[in-house]
């Protein structure tokens, strides 16, 4: 499984907002050989990269580092993301778009995000979403948190208030798809 790479150019930009450039060392010395060599080089947004060694591994890291080993780490680092990528003319088009059309252009940045990857929206009513992946052959609760991370924010920008988004169903958990369950006031 692949992930695309501005999927993983937000990582040590977190680290280094979120710890410090002592922080953001620690991370990168920690990292496996084939992670640094990814992060050591430069991240082109538009290439793909194997996922568990771009990804996982050191968003597992990253958790493990700052966090106690906490998914807490990758659902703030999701938000974090969404916060990088949504700016200038994506933020206005978040804003400005209907939530039907940007949740289901949600489900489509996911299959743009992850190879491969398939993902579906199931409800979009007043106060409440869902969307679904049902294909995500490296399931991981961190890769689950990242991405709920970015919807919760996401959220949020569009303009929602008191967001909450929950994962009921995981394929990390043995279910058949990951729900990302989002509710909002």
């Amino acid at each position: 499984m692949q992930v695309k790479g501005t999927a993983i150019i937000v990582l040590p930009k977190f680290i280094e907002a979120a710890f410090g450039a002592e922080g953001l060392a620690r991370w990168t010395a920690a990292l496996s050989s084939e992670a640094r060599r990814i992060y050591n080089g430069a991240v082109m947004t538009s290439e793909w990269y194997p996922i568990k060694e771009a990804y996982l591994e050191p968003t597992a890291l990253m958790c493990e580092l700052f966090y106690t080993g906490d998914v807490r780490g990758a659902r703030a680092l999701g938000r974090f993301s969404a916060d990088y990528s949504l700016r200038g003319v994506y933020k206005a088009f978040v804003k400005l778009s209907s939530l039907s059309l940007f949740i289901n252009r949600t489900a489509g940045i996911l299959q743009t995000y992850y190879k491969p990857c398939q993902a579906r929206v199931t409800l979009v009513e007043p106060g409440r979403a869902a969307l679904q992946i049902t294909l995500f052959p490296l399931p991981s609760e961190l890769a689950e948190q990242r991405i709920a991370g970015w919807t919760e924010r996401a959220l949020e920008i569009h303009g929602k208030k008191g967001v909450e988004v929950s994962v009921p169903r995981s394929l990390a958990r043995g279910d058949s798809c990951t729900e990302f369950a989002g509710s909002w006031t």
